[in-house]
């Protein structure tokens, strides 16, 4: 197998659907002198995966853009595995923990689940070309080019870094990825239409004069129903007032719970953040929950800039607590589950 025909497999997975990730040699033999394929990083860290057996989480067919918010973005031929998260280990230990994406050459279909989690032979070992690009190169591709990584900050280079280059704008308008939301296996109908019509209401919203009778009535038809209220993710201290700061010194392992929106709304500023952490309106609907701490994070790259950010005070990472991409029009049903951080003034110990 030669690098073009192993560059352009595509193999159409869904959701669900279990598969290899193919050796060293047969991913290397993708990648050009960037270690990138398509603008797609091939990240150190996910060397380690090679010759293992996953099932697929969720098709990556698009993402939000976390780097300079233009709303969704289109990916091509990748898919995010279950439960494969980046450690940090090549990029200083940074703590985003994100959900990599996988191109589907560098991976092979699984047909049997019973086969495995390790296969030691390829079947497609012999015959790959060797490329431009080494195991080497996908290391020193963390930092960014001209840049050594033993420098105290250097610039890094990460897929969440990469990802204007990787993909395309997607605009939320565009009906094709909602089908491809279902047909993959992402989402069903009924999600979908779910998050459509909270998008169309979320719309309406913008019609000041009318705005407060349809919240109100949105949260009088939620309370008959058993839901929630609206989503409100914004205080209001003024930007210029300090916002609460609370230290619990909580640790991994440890029981919370999330306080009700209404305790947190009191922390926030009309910008709806907490020293500069953005409470998201995607975290409302697990006010109430209880959680277990999984991380307490000190330090993140900041993916406009490729620095490593290193927080004055440690916020908290919840096991299982991701953003779903239900609420917000332009990134309506994204698969990316980015882990969302919380201010411990958000939460109280179960």
């Amino acid at each position: 197998m030669n690098t073009s025909e192993l560059a352009g497999m595509r193999l159409g997975l869904k959701a669900g659907d279990w598969v290899m990730v193919r050796t060293k040699e047969e991913i290397l033999a993708t990648l050009d002198a960037r270690a990138r394929m398509e603008g797609m990083p091939f990240q150190p860290e996910m060397l380690a995966y090679c010759g293992k057996r996953f099932r697929v989480g969720k098709v990556a067919h698009k993402t939000c853009d976390t780097v300079n918010n233009t709303g969704g973005r289109s990916v091509p031929d990748a898919v995010h595995l279950e439960g494969v998260r980046c450690n940090g280990g090549a990029h200083a230990g940074c703590q985003a923990r994100c959900l990599m994406f996988w191109k589907e050459a560098w991976l092979t279909r699984s047909v049997d689940p019973s086969m495995p989690a390790e296969v030691p032979d390829s079947p497609f070992r012999e015959g790959v070309a060797a490329g431009p690009c080494a195991e080497s190169t996908v290391w020193s591709a963390a930092v960014a080019p001209g840049e050594n990584p033993t420098d105290p900050n250097p610039t890094w280079v990460c897929q969440t870094t990469a990802l204007p280059e990787m993909t395309s704008p997607l605009p939320w308008w565009d009906a094709r990825q909602y089908v491809k939301d279902v047909t993959t296996g992402n989402h069903t109908v009924g999600k979908v239409l779910r998050m459509m019509t909270f998008a169309t209401f979320r719309n309406l919203l913008r019609l000041r004069p009318a705005r407060r009778y349809l919240l109100a009535a949105y949260d009088a038809f939620q309370k008959l129903r058993g839901g929630r209220p609206y989503p409100h993710a914004k205080g209001a201290i003024p930007l210029d007032k300090p916002t609460p700061n609370v230290i619990l010194g909580l640790q991994p392992g440890e029981a919370v719970v999330i306080r009700p929106p209404e305790e947190i709304l009191g922390t926030l500023n009309v910008n709806g953040r907490n020293r500069g952490m953005w409470f998201d309106q995607e975290m409302v609907k697990f006010c109430g929950n209880g959680y277990t701490v999984e991380l307490r994070v000190e330090r993140l790259i900041d993916e406009r800039t490729g620095k490593m950010l290193v927080m004055k005070n440690p916020c908290i990472q919840l096991q299982g607590v991701t953003c779903g991409g239900e609420c917000t029009a332009d990134r309506l049903g994204c698969p990316r589950a980015i882990n969302t951080y919380w201010r411990e003034t958000w939460l109280q110990r179960a």
